[in-house]
């Protein structure tokens, strides 16, 4: 029962090497800096050459992109920024959070438009959301705000539950906030809280052998590039142990993950194009206040609450924006 369908994968865009195409001195050039890898963000680049596309630019007619892929290693990220600032780039698209961080600290001339999940203002990307200042404007999507709600809706959907894990990148920028918030929380509620960390492919089978150990009840997926990247060996490793998981992206359920609960990531990467087009048309970052879209929405998969022997409670399939059967 679906809602809205997910936005196709970008063909080939994966195979596009650094600096691929000699561009004409008139033509803008927009550096893409991202986290993941084209493959995996290939829905959230559609949407944000939607909006940048309904600001009238288009990649290949009256603006070139040149994209750079982190693969999830985050380290990876300043060079990258400093080597889209040594090609003189028009703009930086930073499309994440590490990614913003990076640009950030790479320039303070080139326009950079970010993305991000947490609160923009105390990450330290702008001074105020209405008038964030400087070089660099954008759009935040709620994904770290929504943490506590996800333990609600996890308790919700297991009443039994006492002892809760969450699984976290420690190396992220917003992996100590959702902690705080989550801990606050669940002791709020009464709950246990575990934070078990992984920051590579092998530390996430390492992390689900610390939670089996520790039995816990219940499982939160921190939103993370990492996390997101390997959401198949994550929602694979919580159906082995049997754990039910609540994850922050829409993709890890239909994989056959339980339940998801996030901020419209494609809403924010739409703006963040346009923004991107306005800019190239002459607008400043300084005046363009960053937008926040307030979205949210809740997908469970039944087939997975039925193996994990769960009954769904009405409350929540009444508030579903998506069920999975």
């Amino acid at each position: 029962m679906r809602r809205r369908e997910f936005i196709g994968v970008l063909g080939g865009l994966a195979a596009w090497p650094p600096i691929a195409r000699a561009q004409p001195a008139s033509v803008p050039v927009i550096g893409l800096l991202g986290s993941a890898t084209a493959t995996t963000w290939a829905p959230y680049v559609e949407a944000f050459l939607q909006g940048l596309s309904g600001a009238g630019i288009i990649d290949g007619q009256n603006a070139a992109i040149e994209y750079r892929w982190a693969e999830g290693k985050y380290d990876r990220l300043p060079a990258m920024a400093a080597d889209l600032v040594q090609h003189r780039v028009s703009v930086i698209a930073a499309l994440t959070t590490p990614s913003a961080v990076a640009a950030k600290a790479a320039t303070t001339a080139i326009p950079i438009v970010f993305t991000t999940v947490g609160d923009p203002v105390q990450i330290g990307l702008v001074t105020s959301l209405r008038h964030p200042g400087g070089n660099i404007t954008g759009a935040t999507y709620l994904n770290v705000e929504v943490g506590p709600k996800l333990l609600e809706l996890l308790r919700e959907m297991v009443p039994t539950m006492t002892r809760v894990a969450l699984l976290t990148n420690p190396t992220g920028p917003n992996s100590e906030t959702v902690s705080k918030n989550l801990q606050a929380a669940a002791n709020a509620l009464g709950l246990q809280l575990d934070v078990v960390n992984a920051s590579t492919e092998q530390q996430i089978d390492t992390a689900f052998a610390i939670l089996a150990r520790q039995r816990a009840d219940g499982l939160i997926i921190a939103s993370d590039v990492l996390l997101v990247m390997r959401y198949e060996q994550v929602v694979e490793l919580a159906r082995h142990h049997a754990v039910p998981a609540i994850y922050q992206e829409r993709s890890s359920v239909i994989a056959g993950g339980l339940m998801s609960y996030s901020g419209d990531a494609r809403d924010a990467y739409h703006e963040a194009g346009a923004y991107t087009g306005r800019i190239l048309k002459g607008e400043r970052p300084a005046d363009l206040p960053v937008q926040q879209t307030t979205k949210v929405e809740l997908v469970i998969n039944l087939k997975t609450a039925k193996a994990l022997r769960l009954n769904v409670p009405l409350s929540l399939l009444g508030r579903a924006d998506e069920l999975v059967e």
